[in-house]
């Protein structure tokens, strides 16, 4: 796994991490402004809501901005930015060493090229990490090959990354939205009473009913 992949799984489990961390900040602010709701100059938390805040954010940020978590927008556009140059990078470095696998054949004949043999090495563009710098080197046909194929595998993995993170941006969103209107406030109880229990195929017996009340 490379360091930007490395990065990038970081990243995405930051933002996994956005809606317990949102959940906390969401509770407090709920506690206070119901503590507060009493006060004069004091409002209750803005409704989101979760459908609006989904669709928001099939464009990413905008269901973050939405729900008013603008401090979650650099880790959105961190990850996803990450992801995208991840998979131009790696798609890159594929397709130099899918290039120098095709010279040793004959693109129309699909059979080895003229004078190709196997000691045959042909020249590669081999990039470093970010792209800042290359050189060419001479590499046989089976290092081509493993080459390009550990490169297409980045590939893979990189474009599967940028599309669990993109997910992960809308399902934040959705949560986010929900736990906007999580009710935290005193009037919330629970009561218990004397009831009776229905079987079927029974007569009713004795039991106790539990009532919650939500304001």
């Amino acid at each position: 796994m490379t360091n930007i992949q490395k990065f990038l799984c970081i990243a995405a489990f930051c933002l996994a991490l956005t809606p317990a961390i949102s959940a906390n900040l969401t509770y407090w602010t709920n506690i206070t402004t119901a503590d507060t709701a009493l006060k004069p100059g004091t409002h209750d938390v803005k409704q989101r809501s979760p459908q609006k805040a989904t669709l928001l954010a099939l464009v990413p940020g905008l269901g973050q901005g939405y729900n008013g978590d603008f401090w979650k927008l650099p880790i959105v556009y961190a990850a996803l930015g990450g992801s995208i140059f991840t998979v131009h990078l790696n798609s890159l470095k594929y397709r130099d060493y899918l290039k120098a696998y095709w010279s040793f054949y004959d693109l129309n004949t699909g059979k080895p090229a003229h004078g190709v043999t196997e000691d045959t090495r042909k020249p590669v563009l081999v990039r470093n990490l970010l792209n800042t710098k290359s050189t060419v080197e001479l590499l046989t046909k089976d290092q081509i090959v493993r080459n390009k194929n550990i490169w297409r595998r980045y590939r893979n993995v990189s474009i599967l990354t940028s599309g669990l993170i993109y997910v992960l941006t809308i399902i934040e969103a959705n949560v986010a939205a929900h736990l906007k209107t999580f009710d935290v406030s005193d009037d919330l109880t629970i009561s218990i009473a004397p009831g009776s229990v229905k079987l079927p195929f029974a007569a009713p017996g004795p039991g106790l009913q539990v009532v919650f009340n939500f304001r």
